[in-house]
C-alpha cells in the first residue's frame, strides 16, 4: 500500500507519534492548557484569530505552542481572488509561525475578497486560466514562507464558469503550484451529495503522495440532496467510512477534528479524536495483514 509521504512535515516537530489532532478554540484553551489531553497529538489554529492575542490568552497559547506541535490553517489569504495578494499578511504570518515554532500552513482553494472581505469562502471558477492564476499566487506564498503549503479542497454550492471537473481543477492547481494537499474528508462527502458524484472515486483521484494531513468534521442536513458544511455537528458514519477508505487508498496520515460552533464539552470532542485514532489503528492493522 502506498504511504502518504508528506506527513513528514509533522516529524520536523520532533515526534513520530503524530496521528490525531484537534482544532484549538479559545473556549476550551484554558481547559486543555491546564490538563492536556493525552490522545491529542497536534493542534491547529487559524492564525488570523491568534496573531494579535496578548494578555492571559496569549500566555496560555504560548504555553501550548511551547509544549505541543501546531499547524496553521488560514481563513483570509483569499488565494483565488483577483485582488492583489496580501503579502503583508503573509510576512506577518511568517513571523507568527517563527515566534511559536509552527512549521506548517494550509489554506482553502477558494477566495474571500473582492475589493474588500466577503466573509465567506467562495468557489473559484474551474477553468484553465484560474489554474494558472491561483498556482502562481500559491508559489508566491511558498516563496515568502520558504516552505510548501497545503491547499484544501473546499465545499461549494455553485460552479460558475465551469470548464473542467472539480477534481481535475484541484489536481491541476496542486501540480502547477507544486504544493501539498490538505484533504478534507467531509467536504468530499458534502460535495458528492450536493453535486451527485461518487465520493470514493473522487477520493481515489486525489494526489495521495502530496497529502500532508486531513480534516474531518460534521455538517448540516438541509435536505436529502443538500448538505451544508458547517463544522457544527458530530461527524456522521458515512464520513468516518470515507476516512477509512482514504487510509486504505493512501496509508494513514495525520487527521484533525474540526468543530467551529455548537461546541460540546471537551470530553465529547475527545471521543471523536479517539475515533480518528481507532480508525487509524484499524487501517494499520489491515495494512500489516496485507503485507504479511
Amino acid at each position: 500500500m502506498p504511504r502518504a509521504s508528506l506527513s513528514i512535515f509533522m516529524l520536523e516537530q520532533g515526534t513520530t507519534a503524530l496521528n490525531a489532532g484537534l482544532g484549538l478554540r479559545r473556549s476550551f484553551l484554558a481547559e486543555v492548557a491546564a490538563q492536556p489531553p493525552a490522545h491529542v497529538d497536534f493542534y491547529e489554529v487559524a492564525p488570523e484569530n491568534w496573531m494579535t492575542i496578548g494578555g492571559k490568552l496569549g500566555k496560555q497559547f504560548r504555553a501550548m505552542t511551547e509544549r505541543f506541535p501546531f499547524v496553521c490553517h488560514g481563513l483570509s489569504l483569499s488565494i483565488g481572488s483577483s485582488d492583489e495578494l496580501d503579502e503583508v499578511f503573509v510576512h506577518d504570518l511568517k513571523r507568527f509561525m517563527a515566534e511559536h515554532g509552527i512549521k506548517f500552513y494550509s489554506e482553502h482553494l477558494s477566495y474571500c475578497s473582492h475589493d474588500g472581505h466577503l466573509y465567506d469562502l467562495m468557489p473559484i471558477p474551474f477553468t484553465e486560466d484560474a489554474v494558472k492564476h491561483v498556482a502562481a499566487r500559491i508559489r508566491r506564498v511558498q516563496d515568502i514562507l520558504e516552505h510548501k503549503i497545503a491547499i484544501e479542497n473546499i465545499s461549494y454550492y455553485a460552479a460558475p464558469g465551469q470548464e473542467m471537473s472539480e477534481i481535475d481543477f484541484f489536481n491541476a492547481v496542486v501540480e502547477e503550484a507544486d504544493c501539498n494537499v490538505l484533504i478534507d474528508i467531509n467536504n468530499i462527502y458534502v460535495n458528492s451529495v450536493n453535486h451527485g458524484y461518487d465520493a470514493e472515486a473522487f477520493l481515489r483521484a486525489m494526489p495521495g503522495k502530496r497529502i500532508a494531513y486531513a480534516h474531518i468534521a460534521g455538517h448540516y442536513v438541509q435536505a436529502e440532496d443538500f448538505l451544508v458544511d458547517t463544522h457544527g455537528a458530530p461527524v456522521i458514519d458515512p464520513v468516518w467510512h470515507l476516512l477509512a477508505k482514504a487510509y486504505e487508498a493512501f496509508g494513514v496520515f495525520p487527521t484533525l477534528l474540526e468543530r467551529d460552533f455548537n461546541l460540546p464539552p471537551l470530553a465529547e470532542l475527545l471521543r471523536e479524536v479517539d475515533t480518528i485514532r481507532a480508525i487509524q489503528q484499524e487501517a494499520n492493522q489491515q495494512s500489516d495483514k496485507r503485507v504479511a
